[in-house]
């Protein structure tokens, strides 16, 4: 990679002989013979490293140093001073500057502190990188997921977070659709704002009006004091309305008002109010047929579902289960004061075999479940419910079409060691392959490949 210096100075011989010498280390140099122009030339060009005199008439370098630093908060700015104005530069250090030298300057001495100063730029870019994956990974901290089909789901939110388009997250109960809308949130510029929740389908269609668009005082009986509604106090943030099928035709017409012209009514009330909302919805029904069959309006779904996002069912993504489950294991041992170093290989192939119609809440249930029973170092097949305990498999195993060689054989030994209830040597022999090839692939695919000595 080769830098690209900015040399300020309004003296032309040291800003020739200056630039002069750092092309000669290897850098692409621009000049500027005052503080105007080096400005502008910051801003239009692509700069890596700033050397600028202090003194220079109009824009003068601190009022530079200080302009550059308010857009640019670390930009490695090196200052040259005079031997008079060695006290501006000292000054100039606590505004932020990287250093400074004196004129004459030493060629050599500006050749190491430039260097010097590009190292901690790199060094400084690194570690906002750094905070920034780690400020990433947080946001998906609550929810957990390798596989292919969970890693479509990040990069969905990734790319839908930072816009203002309204989201419609689909999915079976329990699959975590409300952390994908926590996600989003977090990931969004409104995430220092409120998040505000409304689960549809615990309240009546009275009520639900007033949850969301407020009343005014004597809007009804009961109404004894003016209420905000929770479009309202979402206003500058996001309003996630979970089991959006669930709602009326009524609320369906007030909401899709809402989505089109950003104001509303309170209830009992003639005042318009203006919000501006992030709207995210979610629903584990099909909203297409609940359009064909008149209970959900087709403008009402388009204004919702600019964005979609489906969370897939456990069972379309059982790689997961072994993440899901270590977390669920960790949480609820140490809620239960209980020291439990994992899941034995029988009682995850109980796991990977079963089908999970309550999605991951049925699998945190199970695993709280196991924790309470467990009175050993690991869970076994004995500590799960009865369901899992009495369970026989389907022999069938069920491969997602595009998948690759190496997905396919991982699922297909996943399945097989599932079926022989995790009996390593009976699944080697169903598979047709030798015993020590079996441990292999069970390690490479992280599937346990630890000899137990079944």
């Amino acid at each position: 990679m080769k830098f690209r210096l900015l040399v300020i100075d309004d003296e032309k011989n040291i800003r020739n002989g200056l630039a002069e010498s750092l092309q000669e280390d290897g850098y692409e140099v621009v000049c500027a013979e005052n503080g105007d122009e080096g400005w502008n030339r910051f801003c239009n060009g692509d700069i890596d490293l700033v050397i600028t005199d202090l003194k220079m008439p109009g824009l003068s370098g601190d009022e530079l140093l200080k302009k550059i630093l308010a857009q640019a908060p670390g930009f490695p700015v090196i200052v040259l001073t005079g031997h008079g104005t060695v006290e501006n530069a000292v000054a100039a250090m606590r505004d932020g500057a990287w250093d400074f030298l004196t004129k004459p300057v030493d060629l050599d001495h500006l050749s190491l502190k430039v260097k010097r100063a590009l190292d901690n730029r790199e060094l400084f870019f690194q570690h906002r990188r750094m905070e920034e994956e780690i400020e990433r990974k947080k946001q998906f901290n609550s929810i957990i997921g390798n596989s292919r089909n969970m890693r479509d789901v990040f990069d969905l939110i990734n790319k839908a977070a930072p816009t203002k388009a309204s989201i419609l997250i689909t999915g079976e109960s329990g699959v975590g659709k409300e952390l994908v809308a926590d996600a989003i949130h977090d990931l969004s510029p409104r995430k220092d704002q409120p998040l505000v929740k409304v689960h549809c389908a615990a309240l009546a269609p009275s009520l639900l009006e007033s949850e969301l668009f407020g009343h005014e005082k004597g809007a009804f009986t009961g109404a004894v004091t003016q209420r905000k509604g929770r479009f309202e106090l979402a206003s500058g943030g996001t309003l996630f309305l979970d089991e959006i099928g669930e709602i009326d035709q009524n609320i369906q017409i007030k909401l899709l008002r809402v989505l089109q012209e950003k104001k509303f009514e309170r209830v009992g009330g003639e005042h318009t109010v203006e919000i501006d909302v992030r709207i995210i919805t979610a629903t584990n029904k099909d909203l297409k047929a609940e359009i064909e069959k008149g209970n959900f309006r087709e403008d009402l779904y388009f204004r919702l579902n600019v964005v979609n996002i489906n969370v897939p069912p456990l069972r379309e993504r059982k790689d997961d289960i072994p993440l899901l489950a270590a977390a669920f294991l960790k949480e609820f041992a140490l809620e239960n004061g209980k020291k439990i170093e994992g899941i034995n290989e029988k009682a995850r192939a109980r796991l990977y075999g079963y089908d999970w119609p309550g999605n991951i809440r049925e699998l945190r249930n199970c695993m709280e479940s196991a924790v309470v029973m467990c009175q050993s170092n690991a869970i076994n097949v004995g500590d799960l419910p009865p369901a899992f305990r009495n369970a026989e498999d389907d022999g069938w195993i069920n491969i997602r079409l595009g998948s690759n060689m190496e997905e396919c054989e991982k699922i297909i030994i996943r399945d097989t060691l599932s079926h022989c209830k995790g009996n390593k040597s009976k699944t080697a022999e169903t598979l047709a392959i030798g015993r020590k090839t079996l441990l292999r692939k069970l390690a490479d695919y992280g599937l346990g490949g630890q000899d137990e000595g079944e």
